[in-house]
Parts: structure tokens; sequence; C-alpha cells
């Protein structure tokens, strides 16, 4: 009997030490894994480079695909475009549909390098609904991101506005611009017509880096106002009013973004 009860007891200590340990183990992962989520304070959900349009809400358009985004809040007056690749060319088409059979806003976007030169845009939406459509008319070998939001929307500087200048249908101006300037800010806009425009951006002699042809159908309604991405020297944007002579414009073209290093 003594032998026996030995053995229960050396049994039943053994059974509590598994029976107490095992909570202690897994708390300790537990917390290891908490710890490990905290240790980790510079976690950005918005991406690599910090900046909401880089966000994991892009979507991939495929080559030849269709996507749209719709806005049906009248309180929505503004989207801005965002498009870039993973460096392969990027050709697209862009669309502002109101309605049945309206189109107020489209442009064709062409740009050599999408990563060094994405395309950023604000389209004007007032009185909705409205529907952003863009289209990768690319191969299916080029697939473009693509974002669209209607928040934190860029704005033209002030300098942009107020340094505007006439250019008359049929006629084009250009503006060369300094190795360290990094982008653009580039504003069209008309007296209440049509606007028919194309915006180059040239780098060296008849070398197009990208390329926008826009038509609206409200140029007061509706401007146009991108920012381009300059990398490099020898940069020159040219603009070009593709109207009619009845139909002049405005343009407005100033540096965004200055390189302090290099200036």
């Amino acid at each position: 009997m003594t032998r026996l009860t030995m053995m229960l007891a050396g049994a039943g200590v053994a059974s509590g030490l598994m029976v107490g340990t095992a909570p202690a183990a897994r708390t300790s992962a537990v917390q290891m894994q908490v710890a490990g989520v905290a240790a980790a304070p510079g976690l950005d959900m918005r991406g690599s480079t910090g900046n909401p349009l880089a966000a994991d809400s892009s979507i991939l358009v495929q080559g030849g695909s269709l996507r749209t985004w719709s806005y049906r809040s009248p309180s929505v007056e503004q989207v801005q475009v965002v498009l870039s690749t993973e460096g392969r060319p990027l050709d697209a088409d862009i669309e502002l549909w109101q309605g049945p059979d309206n189109t107020p806003c489209k442009m064709r976007v062409y740009v050599e390098n999408g990563q060094l030169r994405p395309f950023s845009a604000v389209v004007e939406t007032p009185r909705g609904p409205n529907t952003i459509a863009i289209r990768n008319i690319g191969q299916v070998e080029f697939p473009l991101a693509a974002n669209v939001v209607a928040d934190n929307v860029d704005a033209p500087s002030a300098e942009c506005l107020d340094t505007r200048m006439t250019i008359q249908g049929g006629a084009l101006r250009t503006y060369p611009f300094d190795p360290s300037v990094d982008s653009v800010q580039v504003m069209l806009k008309t007296d209440g017509r049509p606007l028919n425009a194309r915006i180059e951006l040239l780098q060296g002699p008849n070398n197009n880096k990208q390329v926008i042809e826009l038509y609206t159908e409200d140029g007061l309604d509706r401007p146009f106002f991108c920012i381009l991405e300059t990398p490099g020297s020898g940069n020159v944007v040219r603009v070009v009013n593709t109207a009619p002579v009845e139909f002049p414009m405005t343009a407005g073209v100033v540096p965004n973004s200055i390189n302090q290093q290099m200036s």
C-alpha cells in the first residue's frame, strides 16, 4: 500500500506540473506575439512612400480592361486620378461620365515610364453623380495601377494661377525648366468655351516622355490641373491649343517642387 500510494502521489505531482506549466507556456507565447507587433511603431499602412495616394487601395488594370469609380454624392466636386506602372509604358483613356451618353471630360495619357513619371491629374466633378472610367488601352503585357481619391486633392499654387498666359487656338507655348526642378504644375482654363489641348513633356529634341491629349466641354466649369514629374535635365513642357482660333485658353506652368541639393 505504501508503494502504491507513493506511485499515485508521484503521478499526481507529475500531472500537476503538466497542467500548471502549460498555461504559462501559452501565456509567454502570446506575450511574445504582442510584443512583436508593438515593437514596430513605424509601420505605416499607407505604403512604402508614406503617400496616401500610393496606398494599397490602388487597383490593377490589365491591358485592354476597364475600371470605374462612381461618386453619387454631389458634395464630391473634384477627384484626383493617379496612374503608375512598375517601369513599363503607360497608355490609358480617362473619361468622366455624367448621365447617359454624356462625357464632359476625357483625356488620352501616354507615359514612357510609369514608375519614373507617374501620371497625376485633378478632374472636376461638379453636380453629381459622376463616374470616372479608366481604360488601359495598352497590350496585356502592360498593366497599370490606378487610384482615384476624393480627399486630399492637389490644388494649384498662387503662382500658377497668377502667371497664366493666353494661348490662342492653334498656337503653342514652351516652358523649359532647370534640372533642379523635380515636378511641374500645369493649369489650363478657358472663359467657358470648350477646351482642347495637348500637353507634352519633352527631354531632348522630339523625345516625348509624357503626352496628355485633353478635351473639356467647359474650361471654366471644369479646368484642368495636373502635376508632371520632371526628373533629369533638359525638360521642356509644351502646351498646344488644338482648338480653332475662336477658342483661346489660358495656361499656367510653374515649378512644383525643387531639389535643393541641385540648386
